[in-house]
């Protein structure tokens, strides 16, 4: 008997490893994944040191077996083959045996700064963070987490931290939705993909019913059945949208820029949501404070949006075009500049004026300043032409629209959250001022039909990964990336404007050099920089250090609204020069 202890106990031993190891496994069966990246190496075992069976190609599925820690087993050609977690989608069951959520649904994030991760679960890096009140479409689900579609890519967030909209309640309010195509020979894909089947074409001008909408493809009825068309090259209207705005008393109108944008009983994060509006409706706008803007979004009821996500728009008065601009000087910036006896470069030069001059601004017509002479007439000076001192909208130049127009242009408010970057000589924080900077910009881009994403919209920490990521994801025609300076050196000041890769350079002497003719700033030129956001971008990306907060002069001259309108216009011209070029 004491010689057959240890064959037991062996035995034991063998068959306590079998369970064990079967205990590490999750079945998956009856469960399909889709690849989501080119040439995905399939390995005989769940890691990165076993050897290549093959590779999948993006849009490839799968039947998944098991589950083994961050892997998947998947039957590949006949045989059992592991790929990576991450780079896979669309589990149509969970690991408890769950169904997915449905595609049509959308996740609604009820918390700020709700990190994004790689995989399901805590032990997962950070791809970025998002912001309550926030909706994204949902792909799948697994155990406690989500894989949602976000300006990073698809990511995974805690199920706790959000709630769900489901496919009738979307499809009821999308039924009165309808799209103008805004390109010609637009394709119609069976799947939202640029890998799946095109099934038709439309042209610009074309109206569709949409069915429903994400960051990047639009689900509309064509020829009986669904099909999928880029989100960028349709105009989203619904009913509520083509009824006649009443008139606002802030003279402004504004339309929805979001896929989806939660309307709150008071302009903070922390109102409580009432109802949501959809992309490409417009209302008026009764009222505004801080970031938020009042709308009533039904007929009857009133609420709050955050104004980031607004395009806003003057509304057009029946009776002059004038506006008053009490206080404002216009600084002439080039010798020789023509002041005309009406706002027309067809009208007769009455006045000729030199870089520095100033003329008080009575009104602003159209695109003209008209000016107080030094005779005590008065005359018409062009609003490109001059920068702005007071109140006044810097004016920029007609035209610059149609080289911008469809261009997808990243801005990248530098810092945020718990890194506030420099502190100025008077207070003056860096991530408050750039994020304002970068929302005042982006009105002027999407007035003139530029697709403008911003990497971070509140006061956000965002790792720089990230914030190329989402340039990367976009594929931007151009990043900005927003900063102001700071050294020991307190009579430092200018500006300076920063690339990488030598395709970057034209883009930053474009920016820079109208930057500087607009804002009249020390110009420290534009030159080579190592930084993150630049050097790892494959874009078109600059960096802007729009003047020294170090400097306590230069510090309130940044952080004045006349200062804001000009080096925002500055960069405004800078972008349409380069595109038309």
């Amino acid at each position: 008997m004491k010689k057959r202890k240890p064959l037991i106990l062996v035995i034991c031993l063998i068959l306590l490893a079998g369970i064990t190891q079967e205990g590490t496994q999750v079945k998956a069966e009856n469960s399909t994944v889709t690849i989501t990246t080119n040439n995905l190496n399939v390995r005989q075992g769940p890691g990165l040191s076993y050897p290549i069976l093959g590779q999948a190609q993006k849009g490839d599925q799968f039947n998944a077996l098991s589950r083994e820690g961050d892997w998947i087993k998947i039957n590949f050609q006949g045989q059992s083959g592991y790929v990576a977690s991450w780079l896979i989608s669309d589990m149509t069951t969970s690991q408890t045996g769950e169904k997915a959520a449905s595609t049509n649904s959308q996740a609604i994030i009820t918390t700020d700064g709700l990190r994004v991760r790689k995989g399901p679960g805590t032990s997962y890096g950070v791809l970025g963070t998002i912001q309550k009140g926030t909706a994204y479409k949902v792909k799948s689900t697994e155990g406690s987490w989500v894989k949602i579609q976000t300006p990073y890519g698809d990511g995974w967030v805690a199920n706790e931290f959000v709630q769900y909209s489901g496919s009738q309640e979307k499809n009821s309010s999308s039924s009165s939705q309808t799209g103008e195509i805004t390109a010609n020979s637009l394709n119609v894909r069976n799947k939202p993909s640029l890998t799946s089947d095109i099934i038709g074409k439309l042209n610009s001008g074309e109206t569709v019913a949409v069915i429903s909408q994400n960051d990047s493809w639009t689900e509309i009825s064509f020829s009986g059945k669904a099909g999928w068309i880029s989100s960028q090259y349709i105009a989203v209207q619904s009913s509520q949208s083509k009824s006649k705005p009443k008139q606002s008393a802030s003279g402004k109108s504004g339309t929805v820029t979001a896929t989806s944008l939660t309307v709150r009983n008071k302009g903070s994060l922390n109102g409580k949501p009432i109802g949501s509006v959809t992309k490409g409706q417009t209302f008026p706008i009764l009222e505004q404070t801080d970031n938020w803007a009042k709308i009533e979004y039904r007929t009857g009821s009133y609420g709050w949006v955050a104004s980031w996500f607004i395009d806003m728009t003057a509304e057009k008065n029946s009776g002059s075009s004038q506006q008053s601009v009490n206080g404002s000087s216009a600084i002439i910036l080039h010798n020789g500049s023509n002041i005309r006896k009406k706002a027309s470069t067809q009208s007769s030069v009455i006045h000729r004026a030199n870089k520095g001059d100033s003329f008080e601004i009575i009104s602003l017509n159209d695109d003209w300043y008209e000016v107080r002479l030094p005779n005590g007439g008065t005359g018409f000076v062009a609003g490109w032409i001059v920068k702005v001192e007071g109140s006044a909208p810097a004016v920029t130049k007609p035209g610059a629209e149609q080289h911008l127009r469809n261009k997808t242009i990243v801005l990248d408010p530098g810092h945020g959250g718990r890194d506030n970057g420099t502190t100025g000589a008077r207070g003056t924080r860096e991530k408050d001022i750039t994020i304002r900077t970068a929302q005042l910009l982006a009105d002027k881009l999407r007035s003139a039909g530029a697709n403008v994403i911003l990497t971070r919209s509140g006061d956000t920490y965002l790792p720089l990964p990230s914030r190329v990521g989402i340039s990367h994801y976009h594929n931007a025609d151009a990043f900005i990336s927003i900063h102001y300076d700071s050294t020991p050196d307190r009579t430092a000041r200018g500006a300076t404007t920063y690339y990488y890769h030598p395709f970057q350079q034209e883009l930053a002497a474009n920016i820079h050099s109208n930057v500087i003719a607009m804002t009249n700033l020390r110009d420290r030129g534009y030159r080579a920089g190592d930084y993150h956001v630049i050097r790892e971008n494959k874009r078109n990306a600059v960096l802007i250090e729009l003047g020294y907060l170090s400097n306590s002069a230069e510090e309130a001259l940044i952080a004045s609204a006349q200062y804001q309108q000009s080096a925002t216009a500055g960069i405004y011209q800078g972008l349409a020069r380069y595109f038309k070029n």
